[in-house]
């Protein structure tokens, strides 16, 4: 299989096929197998009796329990044309789409491991609707063959899985379900591999020339910002965020407008700082190492617009990317300084590690001007949320209940662990400056309260949700569908949320 180039979807073709389980020609095929003593029946019974029982007798032989996210292959002998057997682990019913997530996307990781290259499956099931099995079990097998090689000089000899075949007669359902699961994938692919680029290949510039050719390639509506233009409109947080690097600061707006009646407008804003130092607050040498990750949450913004031009959802979008390089050199801002924002609010800047919530402040501001009557910020924001709840959780802050309610249950139903904190005025004197509107900083106590708090005051009065993705945004460990690397997260929570909205 060729080598995804950083910034494609899916290398994978997935496709139907009317043939049975034990008749199929593929590397592996791919099984469910429900926990304890449940029934086999269907293409599970099929190929057991086709291999002679020895199915179920090496599972039994070899431990396997059956539950989600274990997996076990097993050679075939040439008893069925199809080379191995992976069986994973999920109940026959009563099973969540994060369920039927982990388990094909355990038993993809566990066929890419055997050296498979075309993979079959009998329809997924779980006990779902077809379509949300389908979706669900395209998403997790894509999400865990997610591999970032760009800079690689040599593959790790493992071509990797370019074929995917459903057993099964199509109908309108299912291949929407697929559709659907593969543009969400595609969507987390975009924001992984943004994530992934090291700092010398994405900044400002080269970050909104991807912004560009998503918005071209999707036929959405596109502005972008420079430095003097943010400059002109007083955007003057961003601009000093950036003016300390030879990378100029950029602000990119990208639109999708549905095909029928638009039922709202939402806006989803991303904080883009694609490295971070500190700036003149220098960081720590081992708080610098991950800093080019810092533009997870304007990744994550891009990332859903990709998705969402592969549904069809009916509310205007506007995705908005505030994005700069926080670097110290003469030219940069300082601890003391005084910034405008584009409300004219002005901020007494305590600490220039502080700068993502300054850049995200003139693109709430922006966004609430767009006529956007929501606004969802994702933002690798504060180490204090790290500490408050982990590092795998997004800490939701908002200034409606409604929204955020629906906000977490968006990302639970993703397979993403998103809490509601809460956002107490009585904090707020910790932000309060004796000669500005606020203080860039609270101190360590209450940290992630008190950045949100800051920016809970450039909502300009729109219902407004933001998503702290610290921490959240890469993982150091591979399971299920989940890489070691980064998440992506927050995509498909997004989209979740407008398909919920919609109804």
């Amino acid at each position: 299989m060729a080598r995804r180039e950083s910034g494609a979807p899916p290398a994978v073709e997935i496709d139907f096929s009317g043939d049975g389980s034990t008749a199929v020609l593929v590397d592996a095929l791919v099984l469910a197998v429900p926990a304890g003593d449940a029934a086999w029946e269907g293409p599970l019974a099929d190929v057991d009796a086709a291999l002679g029982g020895a199915l179920k007798t090496a599972l039994n032989d070899g431990g396997f329990k059956g539950t989600v996210g274990s997996t076990s292959v097993i050679p075939t002998l040439g008893k069925i044309p199809a080379k191995r057997v992976v069986v994973t682990g999920l109940p026959a019913t009563g099973a969540s789409a994060d369920d039927v997530r982990r388990a094909y996307g355990a038993a993809a990781s566990a066929a890419k491991n055997a050296g498979a290259t075309s993979v079959a499956c009998p329809p997924p099931g779980g006990g779902l609707s077809a379509g949300a099995a389908y979706r669900a079990a395209v998403e997790g097998a894509l999400l865990a063959l997610y591999d970032f090689t760009t800079y690689k000089s040599t593959d790790n000899g493992k071509p990797g899985i370019s074929s995917w075949t459903v057993l099964a007669e199509v109908t309108d359902e299912e291949r929407q379900g697929v559709a659907t699961g593969y543009a969400m994938a595609a969507g987390v692919y975009l924001a992984r591999d943004l994530v992934s680029e090291p700092g010398n290949t994405l900044y400002p510039e080269t970050f909104a020339a991807i912004a560009r050719d998503v918005a071209k390639e999707n036929e959405f509506e596109y502005q972008e910002f420079d430095e003097k233009q943010l400059a002109e409109m007083g955007a003057g947080a961003i601009v000093a965020v950036g003016q300390g690097s030879t990378h100029p600061p950029r602000m990119m707006h990208l639109t999708y407008t549905p095909r029928g009646e638009s039922k709202g407008t939402i806006a989803f804003v991303g904080k883009g700082i694609t490295f971070d130092t500190g700036g003149m607050s220098l960081k720590t040498t081992d708080g610098i190492v991950t800093m080019k990750t810092d533009m997870a949450g304007g990744a994550a913004v891009l990332g859903a617009m990709r998705a969402l031009a592969g549904l069809d959802l009916p509310y205007t979008v506007h995705g908005i990317i505030a994005a700069a390089e926080n670097m110290p050199s003469d030219t940069a801002f300082r601890p003391g300084d005084v910034l405008t924002a584009l409300n004219g609010k002005t901020i007494e800047i305590i600490s220039t590690d502080a700068e993502g919530r300054l850049v995200l402040a003139d693109a709430l501001v922006y966004a609430a001007r767009q006529g956007a009557e929501e606004m969802i910020d994702l933002a690798t924001l504060t180490g204090a949320k790290v500490v408050a709840i982990g590092a795998e959780s997004v800490a939701v802050f908002s200034n409606d209940d409604d929204m955020a309610k629906a906000v977490v249950a968006a990302g639970t139903e993703a397979g993403e662990l998103f809490w509601q904190m809460p956002l107490w005025d009585a904090l707020k004197k910790q932000i309060s400056s004796p000669i500005a509107d606020m203080k860039n900083s609270g101190g360590r106590g209450g940290g992630s309260i008190t950045a949100a708090l800051l920016l809970s005051e450039f909502a300009e009065g729109k219902k407004w949700t933001h998503l702290d993705i610290a921490g959240a945004a890469t993982s150091d460990t591979a399971s299920g569908y989940r890489v070691k690397g980064p998440t992506g997260v927050g995509v498909r929570a997004l989209i979740n949320y407008l398909e919920a909205k919609a109804g």
